[in-house]
Formats: C-alpha cells, structure tokens, sequence
C-alpha cells in the first residue's frame, strides 16, 4: 500500500459536484482508500487568466494501484466527468482535473507521468490545500515540506477558502 496525493479541480459547471463525485469515484475503486480530503479553496486561474476561477481540493490515499495505473484511474474519472482533453486549451477550462502530486517519495519521469508533479511548488492552488492535509510531507527531489514550498513562492495567486473569501496568508 503506498500514500499517494492528489489535486483535484474544476472551473466549469457545478464545480463542487464535479470534485466531491471524482472523491467519491476514487474511493468507489477497491484499490484505492480515500484517506482525507482537504477543505474546498477557491483559486484563482493559473497560466490562462481570462477563466472562471477554480475550486480546488488535495486528496490522501493509500493505493496498491501502480503509479500509472491510478494515472488511469484518474483519467477515466476523468472523462466519466466530462472532461475532453481533445479539445480543451492547456491550463483551461475544464469539469474536472485530478493530478498526482506525490506518489510515495518516488520520482517517476516518463512520457505519460511526472511524479512528483512538475509546477506543484510553484502553485498556491496546491499548496495550500496540502498544507491543510500534510504539511511536513517532504517533496522528494527538493527535500523541503509543503510548509517551506509554501513560504519561498514568489507569485502567489489568490486562494480563498471557498465561501469565505478571505485570502489565505
């Protein structure tokens, strides 16, 4: 069994449904445990400006699914939610998306999976939901908790804990 966190988001639609049904998929799969969820953070659109903002939430499991077999797990989650990869625009729009940020402490890099995920210690959007659910898990290639990512970004979006837009510091 090994510890695994996600980051799950929407901007389209019924944008909270959209991430409580990809939380209750993952835990509908037998080789999954949904362990905890963070609270909902709404955040401001990263890369594409000109979007809805998101809601945002990270995800502690425990899985025996290999790394690229929870990467379909999630992409079939995924599509059953109405996403369309085909045609959506990088950093767009979008009903769900669900990233694996750490799997374990492995550093995965292939064509289909970067683990852990590539921009997550320039992103508040995931970083402050982990700091909710884990905040001294310690990123594997940089050797620093969520706390010390969290404290050296240098352009923070907005990230708001959703109904109360009230930024988080």
């Amino acid at each position: 069994m090994t510890t695994a966190y996600l980051s799950i988001g929407s901007n389209i639609g019924e944008r909270q449904k959209f991430i409580e049904q990809a939380v209750s998929f993952l835990g509908l799969c037998e080789e999954i445990d949904v362990v905890q969820t963070s609270a909902l953070y709404e955040t401001e659109p990263w890369g594409v400006k000109d979007q809805n903002w998101f809601l945002n939430v990270a995800v502690e499991i425990n899985t025996t699914l290999s790394p690229q077999d929870l990467l379909v797990k999630c992409n079939q989650i995924e599509s059953t939610l109405g996403r369309n990869r085909d045609v959506e625009k990088r950093w767009g729009e979008r009903t769900v998306d669900i990233d694996i940020v750490f799997y374990g402490k492995q550093i995965i890099n292939t064509d289909i999976l970067v683990v852990p995920h590539t921009r997550m210690h320039e992103r508040a959007f995931v970083l402050v939901p982990m700091l909710e659910i884990a905040p001294e898990f310690v990123h594997p290639i940089f050797n620093k908790s969520m706390v010390d990512l969290y404290e050296s970004l240098v352009d923070v979006e907005d990230v708001f804990l959703y109904g109360t837009r009230s930024v988080i510091q």
